[in-house]
C-alpha cells in the first residue's frame, strides 16, 4: 500500500508539472546489436531494488538490534538511498551505460550508509547513568518544553525509541510504574517535547527530565535529569529588578524606615530578613483578613495581618528607589514542619533549618511560598524586591542552616534541590529577579572535627551540581567578616587570610580571592558572563579596639574595595542600629547607638558615595596606614 501511495504521488506530481504525453513514432528504429529489450531492464532494475532494499532493511535491522525479543520490520524509504535515474534510458528499451552506473552508485550508497550509521552499543553497569546526554532542557516559543540529547551511538533495547520521564527533584532512580511523557527515535541526537502544564495540577516546572528506553520490557533510565533552565520565559513580570544608583546598602531598622534617616544616608540599597513561617497561616484579624493563593492545584493560606506591615515597609523603599534584598530564612514551626528537611526537624537546635525539597508536599510548599511572595512584591501595589537569598549561611550547618551532619556532597545537594525550587517559582514569576546562596568568610580552614562545612568546598559542590542538572543564573551573596570578628582592623595581616584561593578565610582585605574564584571558566553563567556577587552582610564593631574611629575607617576601607570591582553589585553593611544581643557579644556593628546617637561611621557612610567622599574618608588612610586608595586594591 505504502508503494501504491508514492506511486499515486509521484504520478500526480507529474501531471502537475505539466508534462505531455506523445506517441510513439509509426517507424521503429532498429535496436541496435548487443542491446538489451525492455524486460531485460525491468527484469535488471528491480534485482537491484531488491538488492538495494534488503542493505536497507539490514542497516535498519542493525541500528535497531533489540537486547532480547523480536525485530520490527523498519520502514525504508529507497529514494532516500538510490539516486536519481539517468535520462539515458531512451523509448527504444535500451539499456544505456548510465543506467548501470546508477545500479552501481546505489549499492555503493547503502555500502556507504551502513559505514555512516551510528554505531550500535551494547549497555552496561559502566555506560548506563549517562549513555545519553540532556544537552538542552526550555520552555520554547511553542509554549512546550523542548529537549534535546547527544549521545555517542545508538543503545542496544527492545525498540526504537528513546523516552521522555518527568521526574521529581529528589528521584535519582526511576520511581515504580512510572511512565513516559513523550518519546523519539534512537539517534545520536534527540528531541523531544511535552507540555508544561504551568500553574495546574500536573505542572513540569519543578520537574527534571531523563531519558530511558525499554530492556526486557522495562524501563531503564539512561541519562541523568536536566531541569528547565529558562522558567523565567514566559513569566507575569518581566521589569522587576530595580538597578540601584550605588552599591551603598544596609540592614534596615524597621522602627526608623520612615524618619527620614535612610533618605539621609542616601542608602541605595537595603536588606531585609524575611521569616516564611511569620507569613503562613490564616489570619485573626478582621481588618487584614487572611490571603488565600491556590498554585498548581493546591490551596494555601497567608496571614494578612503579617503581610500588611511588610507590605508597608516594602511599598515606601520601593517607592523611594531603593532596591530591596528579601533574605528567606526557615524557622522551626511544628505546624509548618513540611517546609523543613526530614532530616533537619531537631527542635530549638539552630535559628533556622534545612529546606525541605526532599519530599513531594515539601516542594510543593517552596513552590507556592515562592511564587506567592515573588507575585506580591512584583509591582507597586505592595513594592518590589530585586533579590532573593535563599537562607542564611549555608556553609554553618550547626548555626545557621541546621542539618543532621552528613558528608558535604549531601548537604550541598538537598540545599541545591530546594534552591532550585525557589529558582524556578520566583523566576517564572518575577522573571527579572536575580536569586542568590549564601556563604559567610569560612572559605577553605580544612578542619578536623568541624561541625560546619568550608564555604570553597559549598561553592564547588554546588556549581557541579546546578550544572549537572541544567546550569542557571545564580548569584552569590557573601559575608566576609573580619578575623576575628570583635576585631574591626581589617587591613591587618592574618594567617587565616591569604590572596590565593586556599585561604582560610575570605575578609574584605582578600575580596578578590573570591571573585577570581568565580570567574574561572567552570562557574561562569550560562551565558558566558560572571556571576553577580553581593556583599548581604558586613559589619564592623564599633567597641573594640580603635573604638568608632577604627569602625568608621574599616567601612571606608570596605567600601572602597567594593566600588573598585565591577564584579560586585552591592555592599549591604550589618546595621543601621545596634542590635543589644550582638552588644553582649562584643559586636556593637550600627552606625548609630541603640539610644540613637550617630557613630562616627555615620557622616562615613552617608557620604561615601558621593563627591565629597573623600573630604570624609581621608582620615581612615592613617589609620590604615596608607597613603593612597590604591594601595589596598589588589
Amino acid at each position: 500500500m505504502e508503494d501504491q501511495n508514492e506511486k499515486n504521488t509521484t504520478e500526480l506530481d507529474n501531471n502537475d508539472s505539466g508534462s505531455k504525453t506523445t506517441s510513439a513514432p509509426k517507424n521503429k528504429k532498429r535496436r541496435k546489436k548487443g542491446g538489451m529489450k525492455r524486460s531485460q531492464i525491468i527484469a535488471i532494475v528491480a534485482a537491484a531494488a531488491v538488492i538495494i532494499g534488503i542493505g536497507a532493511y539490514l542497516i535498519a535491522r542493525e541500528v535497531n538490534k533489540p537486547a532480547g525479543g523480536t525485530v520490527a520490520a523498519p520502514v525504508v524509504n529507497i529514494e532516500d538511498i538510490l539516486e536519481p535515474l539517468p535520462a539515458e534510458i531512451d523509448n527504444s528499451g535500451v539499456l544505456g551505460r548510465g543506467v548501470l552506473e546508477h545500479i552501481v552508485g546505489a549499492g555503493r550508497a547503502v555500502e556507504n550508509a551502513y559505514g555512516l550509521r551510528p554505531p550500535t552499543v551494547e549497555l552496561t553497569e559502566e555506560n548506563r547513568a549517562d549513555f545519553v546526554k540532556v544537552t538542552e532542557c526550555v520552555i520554547g516559543d511553542n509554549g512546550l518544553i523542548n529537549i534535546k540529547t547527544a549521545s555517542d551511538g545508538i543503545p542496544k533495547s527492545d525498540d526504537k525509541f528513546y523516552y521522555l520521564f518527568a521526574l521529581n527533584a529528589f528521584d535519582y532512580s526511576l520511581p515504580e510504574g512510572a511512565e513516559a511523557v513523550a518519546k523519539t527515535y534512537k539517534n545520536n541526537e534527540g528531541v523531544f517535547s511535552c507540555s508544561l502544564n504551568k500553574g495546574a495540577a500536573s505542572s513540569r516546572l519543578f520537574k527534571k527530565f531523563a531519558v530511558g528506553v525499554k530492556i526486557d520490557g522495562n524501563y531503564q533510565l539512561i541519562s541523568k535529569g536536566s531541569f528547565i533552565t529558562n522558567p523565567e520565559y514566559g513569566s507575569k513580570y518581566g521589569n522587576v529588578f530595580m538597578k540601584p544608583s550605588s552599591k551603598k546598602g544596609i540592614l534596615i531598622d524597621y522602627s526608623k524606615y520612615k524618619t527620614g534617616q535612610l533618605e539621609d544616608l542616601g542608602v541605595k540599597q537595603v536588606a531585609i530578613n524575611f521569616r516564611i513561617q511569620d507569613f503562613l497561616g490564616p489570619s485573626s484579624n478582621a481588618l487584614f483578613p487572611t490571603v488565600n493563593y491556590t498554585y498548581n492545584g493546591k490551596n494555601y493560606a497567608f496571614n494578612g495581618a503579617a503581610l500588611s506591615g511588610f507590605d508597608e515597609t516594602i511599598r515606601y523603599l520601593t517607592e523611594n528607589n531603593i532596591s530591596v534584598t528579601a533574605i528567606l530564612l526557615n524557622s522551626y514551626s511544628s505546624q509548618y514542619l513540611t517546609l523543613i528537611h526530614p532530616d533537619a526537624r531537631s527542635k530549638n537546635v539552630c535559628p533556622y533549618y534545612m529546606f525541605n525539597a526532599a519530599t513531594e508536599d515539601g516542594v510543593d510548599y517552596l513552590a507556592a511560598v515562592g511564587s506567592f511572595f515573588a507575585d506580591r512584591y512584583s509591582g507597586s501595589k505592595h513594592g518590589r524586591i530585586s533579590n532573593w537569598v535563599i537562607a542564611n549561611e549555608i556553609n554553618a550547618r550547626k548555626e545557621w542552616n541546621y542539618m543532621a551532619y552528613t558528608d558535604v556532597d549531601t548537604y550541598t545537594r538537598a540545599y541545591a534541590d530546594a534552591f532550585r525550587v525557589f529558582y524556578n517559582a520566583i523566576k517564572s514569576t518575577s522573571g527579572s529577579a536575580r536569586v542568590y546562596i549564601s556563604l559567610d568568610q569560612q572559605w577553605n580552614r580544612d578542619m578536623k572535627n568541624n561541625p560546619d562545612y568550608d564555604g570553597k568546598d559549598v561553592t564547588d559542590c554546588f556549581n557541579s551540581y546546578i550544572k549537572e542538572y541544567g546550569n542557571i543564573d545564580w548569584g552569590m551573596a557573601y559575608h566576609p567578616y573580619n578575623v576575628p570578628l570583635t576585631s574591626c582592623k581589617t587591613w591587618t595581616s592574618s594567617k587565616y587570610v591569604k590572596h590565593s584561593s586556599d585561604s582560610p578565610m575570605i575578609s574584605m582585605q582578600n575580596i578578590e580571592v573570591l571573585i577570581n574564584y568565580l570567574n574561572q571558566d567552570a562557574y561562569l553563567s550560562p551565558d558566558g558572563s560572571h556571576r553577580s556577587i553581593m556583599i548581604t552582610e558586613l559589619g564592623y564593631t564599633s567597641s573594640g579596639s580603635g573604638g568608632e574611629s577604627a569602625q568608621a575607617a574599616a567601612i571606608a576601607y570596605a567600601f572602597y574595595k567594593i566600588d573598585h570591582y565591577e564584579d560586585i553589585d552591592g555592599l549591604l553593611l550589618n546595621r543601621q542600629t545596634d542590635d543589644a544581643t550582638e552588644i553582649a557579644q562584643g559586636l556593637a556593628t550600627g552606625v548609630t547607638t541603640l539610644g540613637g546617637g550617630q557613630k562616627a561611621s555615620y557622616d562615613v557612610f552617608k557620604y561615601m558615595d558621593t563627591s565629597e567622599a573623600e573630604s570624609h574618608m581621608a582620615f581612615a588612610k592613617s589609620i590604615i596606614g596608607i597613603s593612597n586608595w590604591s594601595e589596598i586594591m589588589r
